[in-house]
């Protein structure tokens, strides 16, 4: 959808024969993706469900500035006849509606946000995972399915997982230079991974968005206002199995932990 047709259905009036309507406050720079790419992305998650065969799909949208409210997020999908209203939980979780005429149109989903504010992530989680840990074939899908829904919002060819050469779901999520950021629910102190008897810790090169970021860049990167919480995880090496365990130490709980006396 052009950004012509993108501004034109961001201000047409909430009404479509069949469809519940939703008011969502405008802004003059609003969040958007393409609908299609969404879809798409729920499509791939359906057919690689081997990752994660008990897992659900969700969405979930994160703040990229420090000063963006997180609170009261309205979304909605949008054409040029149709205005699809989708609720978003108090965690600005969400799931996507399926709607032939919105698909028909490609419609843009839309959020009362301005675009520099906000990121998007797929959210796939398989029941039973202990809290703090993550499983790493729910990761893997998340990395296929949000390239394919066109999720990450990386703006410079200074960041290489956005590369030309590496700006698919395969060439992200199955090489050593994809690259593809994770967020944790906190800062972190580390991240392990445990599969059966083998447990490894992960390189400070793969915490922090790799360390590297300096001022200049990281406008550039949706890690900007989270980057505490990001993690790389080896998606690619097959060494370690889908039911392998992400497991986190949070920066407060490695603080707590640490001897008197010791600094961080």
């Amino acid at each position: 959808m052009s950004g012509l047709l993108m501004a034109t259905a961001a201000s047409l009036p909430a009404h479509a024969a069949g469809q519940n309507t939703v008011t969502v406050k405008s802004t003059r720079d609003p969040v958007d993706k393409s609908y299609r790419k969404m879809i798409r992305g729920m499509e791939r998650f359906e057919r690689e469900r081997a990752f994660a065969p008990n897992a659900s799909l969700r969405f979930q949208l994160l703040p990229r500035l420090p000063n963006v409210d997180m609170r009261g997020i309205t979304l909605r999908v949008a054409g040029d006849t149709v205005s699809v209203p989708v609720p978003v939980d108090e965690n600005n979780f969400f799931v996507l509606p399926r709607n032939p005429q919105a698909l028909q149109e490609d419609a843009a989903v839309l959020a009362s946000r301005k675009t520099a504010s906000m990121t998007w992530r797929a959210r796939i989680e398989t029941p039973g995972v202990p809290a703090g840990m993550r499983r790493l074939g729910d990761l893997r899908l998340e990395c296929r399915v949000g390239k394919e829904a066109g999720l990450v919002s990386n703006s410079s060819p200074l960041f290489g997982w956005i590369s030309d050469a590496l700006d698919s779901p395969e060439g992200v999520c199955t090489s050593p230079d994809g690259n593809y950021l994770f967020f944790a629910e906190r800062p972190i102190f580390a991240v392990t991974l445990r599969a059966g008897e083998r447990v490894e810790t992960l390189p400070f090169s793969m915490l922090y968005a790799g360390g590297e970021q300096t001022p200049d860049m990281l406008p550039f990167c949706d890690c900007q206002v989270l980057l505490d919480r990001t993690y790389y995880v080896p998606l690619w090496d097959a060494s370690w199995p889908d039911d392998t365990l992400v497991e986190f130490t949070y920066m407060v709980d490695a603080m707590i932990d640490m001897p008197a006396g010791v600094a961080p």
